[in-house]
C-alpha cells in the first residue's frame, strides 16, 4: 500500500508560483497510480499556465490511452502536452516561449518507472544514500558531462538555470526514461529545482531521515529551502512503498 504526499510552496522570493504537482494513488488509465512535478517559466502568468496545462493534458490522454507499457505512455502523454503548448503559446503574445519541465512517475509494485524533461528530479533516497535517478537536461549538466565544470561549481553557476529540453520549448520533446527497482525501506522523492538549488543531496537525505512521517518529511524539506533563502517556488512529492 502506496503512502504519499505532495505540497507546493511559492518560496520567499517569487510573486507566483509557477510550479505544478499532481498525486493519484488510484488507477490512471492503464497505469496504478500517477505522480507529476511541472515547473513552468514564462513571463506574466505563462509558466503557471504551461505547468497546469501540462499536467492537466498528461492526465488526460493517460486515462484514454490504449497503451500499456509505462514508457510509451508517458511518451505519448508528454507529446500531447508539448503539442498543446506549442499551439497555445501563438494564441497571445503573453503566452509566447511558455514552457515547463515535468517529471512523471508510477509505482507497479517494487518497479517504478519515471519519464523526465527538463530540471525538476526525481531521487530514491534510503536511510544510508540518496540517489538521483533522473538526469538534468541543463547547461550547466552538459558542462559537467563533458569534464568542462566540476559538480560543487555547478552548483552555483551563473547559468544553472539554462535548460536545455522543456516541454513547449520545439515542435517535439526528446523524453529520457527510467525504470528502478525500488527496495524495502526506500522513499521516492520528486522535485522541483527550488528544492534542490537550496538544499545539497545529503541534506535532503538527512532531514528526510530526521522526520517522522511522510507529511513532516515533505514540510522539513520546503522549510529548509526556505529558511536557505527560498530562491524559488518548491515542489515536493514523496512515495512510500
Amino acid at each position: 500500500m502506496l503512502k504519499t504526499f505532495s505540497v507546493t510552496d511559492i518560496g520567499r522570493k517569487r510573486k507566483m508560483n509557477q510550479d505544478y504537482v499532481y498525486s493519484s494513488e488510484k488507477s490512471i488509465g492503464h497505469l496504478p497510480n500517477l505522480f507529476l512535478v511541472a515547473d513552468g517559466m514564462g513571463g506574466h502568468n505563462a509558466g503557471e499556465y504551461a505547468s497546469k496545462v501540462t499536467v492537466e493534458t498528461i492526465v488526460e490522454t493517460i486515462a484514454d490511452s490504449p497503451q500499456t507499457d509505462p514508457a510509451r505512455i508517458f511518451d505519448e502523454a508528454i507529446q500531447s502536452a508539448n503539442a498543446r503548448i506549442r499551439k497555445l503559446s501563438t494564441v497571445s503574445p503573453l503566452l509566447a516561449g511558455m514552457g515547463t519541465t515535468v517529471v512523471a512517475a508510477t509505482c507497479q509494485g517494487k518497479r517504478l518507472s519515471v519519464a523526465n524533461v527538463g530540471d525538476s528530479r526525481l531521487y530514491v533516497v534510503s536511510s544510508k544514500n540518496i540517489r538521483q535517478i533522473t538526469r538534468d537536461h541543463s547547461w550547466v549538466e552538459e558542462m559537467v558531462l563533458r569534464g568542462g565544470i566540476g559538480r560543487e561549481e555547478a552548483r552555483s553557476h551563473p547559468d544553472k538555470n539554462i535548460i536545455t529540453r522543456a516541454v513547449g520549448a520545439e515542435d517535439t520533446v526528446r523524453v529520457d526514461f527510467f525504470s528502478v527497482s525500488l527496495e524495502e525501506g526506500d522513499t521516492v522523492l520528486m522535485c522541483t529545482d527550488g528544492l534542490t538549488n537550496m538544499l545539497e543531496d545529503e541534506e535532503i537525505r538527512m532531514i528526510m531521515n530526521g522526520a517522522r512521517d511522510i507529511v513532516e518529511r515533505a514540510q522539513a524539506l520546503v522549510d529548509a529551502a526556505n529558511e536557505n533563502g527560498g530562491k524559488d517556488n518548491i515542489s515536493v512529492v514523496l512515495i512510500e512503498g
